[in-house]
C-alpha cells in the first residue's frame, strides 16, 4: 500500500440511509437479522458437531458454510448499526482495509465452497454407490481447504490493488461498508487495472463455479427424470431444492455486483443487491436449510431432548440430596 500518495486517513461511510425516521426501524431489523444469523448459523455448527448422524459431507460443507455466513455478518452488520446511532460514521482507513479484506475473502470463499457444495450433491444423486468413496473426508477437506485459501488469496490481490489507489478527491463512500465498487468511484486515478483484476479473477472465483453448478444441476436433474418411483425422484430433488436457493439468491446477487465495469455501478441499486448477498443471505442459509431437512430437524429435536432429560436428572439429583 503506498501511504505516501494518499491523503485520505479515514472514511465516512454514509450508510443505508439518510432519514432521521428509518434509522429506528432499520437498526431494529438489521439487528435482528443479525441474531437471527449469527444464532441459527451457531445451531447448525454445533449440531454438526454433536450428532454423529451429520457427520457426513453434504453437512460438513453446510457447517462450513454456516460459519463462513456468521463471518460474513460480523464484518458488515456491526459498523451498520453503529452507523445508525451516532452521528460521525468514521472508518479509519487500516479499518476499511481490514473490512474489506474479510468481506472480499468470505464473497471468494462462498462462491467456491457452493461449487463444491454442488459437486457432492451430484456424486450422491448420481453415482450413490461411490458416494462415500469419491468423497471421503480427505478430499472433502482438500475441497474446504481450497475454498477458504482461494478465498483468502483472491482477497490480498483485490486489497492490495485497491489500497493501491490514490483517494484525494473524497473520503464520504455512498455505501454502507467498505466495498470495491464505491472506493473504485472515490479515486482519482485510472482504475483499469483493478477493473480488469475484477473480471478476470471473477472468471475463476464466480464464473467457473456457477458453470460447474449449472452442469452439475443438467446432470441431476436429467437422473432424476430417470427414477422411476415419484416418491425416489421427490427425495431426490428436496436434497437439491435447498442448494439451489441458496445459489440464486447468492450468485444472482454478487455477480451483477462485481462482474461489471465501475461505470456501469449505481451505489444506490447496489446497496439493495449488497444487502441482499452480505445480510440476508446468511440469515436465510440455516432457516432454507433446516426447514427443508429432515435429518437437520430430527439432530435438533434429539438434543432438545437430550439437555431437557439431563436437566431432569440434575433436577431429581438435586432435591434427593436436599430431602436426604
Amino acid at each position: 500500500m503506498n501511504v505516501n500518495q494518499t491523503t485520505i486517513t479515514d472514511f465516512q461511510v454514509l450508510g443505508l440511509s439518510d432519514n432521521p425516521s428509518m434509522k429506528p426501524f432499520l437498526f431494529c431489523v438489521l439487528l435482528l437479522i443479525y441474531v437471527i444469523a449469527f444464532l441459527g448459523n451457531l445451531t447448525i455448527m454445533i449440531l454438526y458437531q454433536l450428532e454423529k448422524s451429520l457427520h457426513i459431507p453434504m453437512y460438513f460443507f453446510l457447517s462450513n458454510l454456516s460459519f463462513l455466513d456468521i463471518c460474513y455478518t460480523s464484518t458488515t452488520i456491526p459498523k451498520m448499526l453503529q452507523a445508525l446511532v451516532v452521528e460521525k460514521k468514521i472508518i479509519s482507513f487500516i479499518g476499511c482495509i481490514m473490512q474489506l479484506y474479510f468481506f472480499f475473502a468470505c464473497v471468494g470463499t462462498e462462491c467456491i465452497l457452493l461449487g463444491f457444495m454442488s459437486y457432492d450433491r451430484f456424486v450422491a444423486i448420481c453415482n450413490p454407490l461411490q458416494y462415500y468413496v469419491k468423497m471421503n473426508q480427505k478430499v472433502t477437506n482438500t475441497m474446504a481447504a481450497v475454498s477458504w485459501a482461494s478465498g483468502l488469496v483472491n482477497s490480498i490481490i483485490h486489497t492490495y490493488f485497491t489500497f493501491q489507489l490514490n483517494f484525494c478527491d473524497s473520503n464520504q463512500i455512498n455505501y454502507f461498508f467498505c466495498d470495491i465498487p464505491p472506493l473504485l468511484l472515490l479515486s482519482c486515478d485510472d482504475t483499469l487495472v483493478n477493473e480488469l483484476l475484477l473480471q478476470s479473477i471473477g472468471v475463476f472465483i464466480a464464473w467457473t463455479p456457477f458453470l460447474c453448478i449449472i452442469v452439475s444441476y443438467i446432470y441431476i436433474i436429467v437422473t432424476i427424470i430417470k427414477i422411476r418411483s415419484t416418491k425416489g425422484r421427490q427425495k431426490a430433488f428436496s436434497t437439491c431444492l435447498s442448494h439451489v436457493i441458496v445459489v440464486i439468491l447468492y450468485y444472482g446477487s454478487s455477480i451483477s455486483n462485481y462482474v461489471r465495469p465501475a461505470s456501469a455501478h449505481s451505489l444506490d441499486k447496489d446497496k439493495v443487491i449488497s444487502v441482499l448477498y452480505s445480510v440476508v443471505t446468511p440469515m436465510l442459509n440455516p432457516i432454507i436449510y433446516t426447514l427443508r431437512n429432515q435429518d437437520v430437524k430430527r439432530a435438533f429435536c434429539k438434543q432438545i431432548f437430550n439437555i431437557k432429560s439431563t436437566c431432569m436428572w440434575h433436577s431429581k439429583n438435586f432435591l434427593k440430596q436436599r430431602t436426604g
